[in-house]
């Protein structure tokens, strides 16, 4: 089997500048990087990763090696591979099976030769190595000790699985950690989702009608950016608190249908599928926007839009155009995949640096405690995520606060008047 995969060897440098850029802007991951050199607790350990496969990720892959781990990593998605970096990570030394607008034979093919070599930890984004590990290649299952899982979409299919009583191996889900969804998912997708609209449109924000479609702490993100940005916020939900919490926020809260006949640009982050249907596509109005920040892409029902549509055309660079028999014309973007990466960089380096520590972290966690570990999902533990937020803390110079003695024995007991 081929150590790589890649679109064009010969970009590696032009990887290796971005790999470098974004290396200078993740302290966290410098920090844990200088342990793992030291301790090299993946010493002989085989790590399978399966994420969008850009400069930060690559350089998640290198600090793993550099605690001594076999790394082999594909994408997660085959429009967020950039080929320079994957270019620049197989010229480094590490078995890379990807490339930007992978069929999707092709996807497959890549995640399988990841799989193929028979990793001892998986690091997942979305659930496909895991799913893989449970279907074609489940005699590889065996081997594994355990492994991580990145995303809110990732985590519902290993708790589905889990409660089916499927589930082989542990998992660890990172997505859950609040060093994860509380940055990752909140300040790093409103702000990426945003770059990645705003690059491939050239549109303005301000003034227009922006419908966040779910709001989890990605959606909250999302539409906590559009605010900031100028526009007006609907949220649609399917969960009543969080739709009230989202009115209390200050949004406007609506039905999906009524809302589609207001939006200028609808955002979908759900998890779910069809959350944009046919019926919304008659209701919307001449110009609309659509593009989906779930993992997968079918949150934006493409068949239906086909159905619809009696033209189709790309009209810029990531930007499919779709008339509708009455003449308006709506618009999706990235073809209805994560905007933020099929259409720009993805998260900012500083806070894919806290995400990625955890996952390191996690990974070292799964092989310390392997013969502890039953075959169910596991929150990533406290001590961790503290680990995380404390060397975060002390790469921005700021000093917190401590509990004294007298203030320990007094907020953990139940009878204060001792």
């Amino acid at each position: 089997m081929s150590d790589y995969l890649v679109r064009d060897i010969n970009m590696a440098p032009d990887g290796r500048l971005k790999i470098d850029w974004v290396r200078s802007h993740m302290p966290v991951l410098n920090a844990i990087r200088d342990e793992f050199e030291k301790e090299q607790p993946f010493k002989g350990v085989k790590i399978a990763v399966s994420i969008h496969l850009e400069a930060k990720t690559a350089y998640l892959a290198e600090v793993l090696a550099a605690g001594g781990a076999e790394v082999s990593i594909s994408g997660s998605n085959p429009l967020s591979t950039q080929d320079d970096v994957a270019a620049a990570l197989a010229k480094a030394g590490i078995k890379v099976y990807s490339w930007y607008k992978a069929t999707e034979k092709e996807y497959k093919d890549h995640l399988l030769h990841v799989l193929d070599n028979e990793p001892d930890v998986v690091i997942d984004d979305g659930g496909d190595l895991v799913q893989l590990l449970h279907s074609e290649r489940k005699h590889l299952a065996a081997n594994v000790k355990g492994g991580c899982e990145e995303t809110t979409t990732g985590v519902l299919r290993l708790r589905a699985l889990e409660k089916e009583g499927g589930l082989n191996f542990p998992m660890i889900a990172v997505n859950d950690a609040m060093c994860k969804y509380l940055f990752d998912n909140r300040y790093g997708t409103g702000e990426s989702v945003w770059s990645g609209i705003m690059r491939t449109t050239n549109l303005i924000t301000a003034g227009k009608t922006a419908v966040v479609m779910g709001y989890g702490w990605c959606g909250k993100g999302i539409a906590m950016r559009a605010k900031g940005l100028g526009a007006k916020v609907i949220v649609t939900e399917v969960d009543p608190i969080k739709a009230i919490e989202a009115h209390m926020d200050g949004f406007t809260v609506m039905h999906s249908l009524e809302a589609a006949k207001e939006g200028d640009v609808f955002i979908t982050v759900t998890g779910c599928k069809d959350i944009l249907v046919k019926e919304h596509y008659q209701a919307m109005k001449d110009g609309a926007i659509m593009c989906n920040a779930g993992h997968f892409d079918v949150e934006v029902n493409k068949p239906h839009l086909h159905e619809l549509a009696k033209s189709i055309r790309t009209v810029r660079k990531d930007i499919e155009e779709f008339t509708m028999p009455n003449g308006r014309k709506i618009y999706l973007l990235a073809e209805g995949r994560l905007v933020n990466l099929a259409a720009g960089d993805g998260h900012p380096a500083e806070i894919m640096d806290m995400s990625f520590a955890l996952q390191a972290l996690s990974a070292k966690y799964v092989l310390d405690n392997a013969n502890k570990l039953e075959n169910r999902v596991y929150d990533v533990p406290e001590n961790v995520d503290a680990k995380v937020a404390n060397i975060k803390l002390k790469s921005l110079g700021i000093n917190i606060d401590q509990l004294s003695p007298e203030q320990e024995k007094y907020i953990n007991s139940w009878n204060h008047a001792e």
